[in-house]
């Protein structure tokens, strides 16, 4: 195959994915208006229409997306093929600037970022902290550390942390004379420290499953924060409860300085992924993602 058709057709898996001229063009490295052009010559050589657009979307056709099964192995194929050159260009060099949420800052890269610099001394890595999510093209970030469900579907994602649970504690002193909560809407009666979220500005639900039934609450106390330390201290000064990661408060839990309840509508859900919008990424990012890659034991 001459390698014109391949690239279309690298470009149109590319446009499928993303659904978007805009967000494929800049993966590409191309405008939207050459993207679209490439696209509609290439419908007019197969015969077919691939891509249905309207003024705000793209996307598949039914053959399109037959196309893109059948196309989807040969590419990652080609990807991990050209991903195995690395190994022979030297070491990995250059920059990376990451987009995390504080907890991911603090559980995943805290411990595992300063050893992958010392491993990787031509590196340099710009983290930035916000729990807004953020589009990784146009704030010029090679990729983002998130919770799973954030993570949109058209990125390639890497898990690099456990999976992770929510859990309701308080104080054995703030249990003293009040009952305690047996589901989700009893926690009405009860004095709760909430988390403001900096990017819609809302208050963060509290969020819960049981036997398949979701249900979220967004329950009244006297305090309200939008930085996690805060919202511990408060819990642990015996104010209220708290809607807290459990991997902080475990060891409260054990030794009796905390008291978990409704853990029975606290399901673990997937942990924090590393993600990024293409498959040919640089060696330096490659080694980023091996370094904090997990795995289950």
């Amino acid at each position: 195959m001459r390698r014109g058709k391949l690239d279309d057709l690298a470009a149109f898996a590319t446009v499928a994915r993303a659904q978007s001229f805009t967000r494929a063009a800049a993966e590409l490295g191309l405008s939207p208006s050459a993207l679209s052009h490439a696209m509609r010559a290439l419908e007019d050589r197969l015969g077919v229409r691939l891509l249905a657009r309207t003024t705000r979307s793209v996307a598949a056709t039914a053959a399109g997306e037959r196309l893109l099964r059948s196309l989807t192995p040969a590419l990652e194929e080609m990807a991990r093929g050209l991903s195995a050159l690395d190994d022979w260009r030297g070491a990995p060099s250059g920059t990376i600037r990451l987009t995390t949420f504080a907890y991911a800052s603090r559980t995943i890269l805290a411990p595992g970022l300063p050893r992958f610099l010392l491993d990787h001394p031509d590196v340099s890595v710009e983290v930035i902290v916000d729990d807004r999510l953020v589009d990784l093209v146009a704030g010029g970030f090679d990729a983002g550390i998130r919770l799973s469900e954030t993570v949109e579907r058209d990125m390639v994602a890497v898990p690099v942390g456990p999976p992770l649970r929510t859990v309701v504690v308080g104080t054995p002193s703030y249990f003293a004379g009040r009952s305690t909560p047996l589901a989700p809407s009893e926690l009405d009666g009860h004095v709760c420290v909430n988390y403001r979220l900096i990017g819609g500005g809302g208050l963060l639900a509290w969020e819960f499953e049981r036997d398949g039934r979701e249900v979220k609450v967004r329950p009244a106390g006297p305090l309200i924060v939008n930085e996690e330390v805060l919202v511990g201290a408060a819990v642990r000064a015996g104010i209220g409860l708290g809607y807290m990661m459990e991997h902080d408060v475990a060891a409260e839990i054990a030794d009796g300085r905390l008291v978990q309840v409704l853990g029975e509508w606290c399901p673990p859900y997937p942990g924090c992924h590393i993600y990024y919008p293409s498959r040919q990424i640089t060696p330096a990012l490659r080694a980023l993602i091996d370094a904090l890659r997990w795995s289950p034991k």
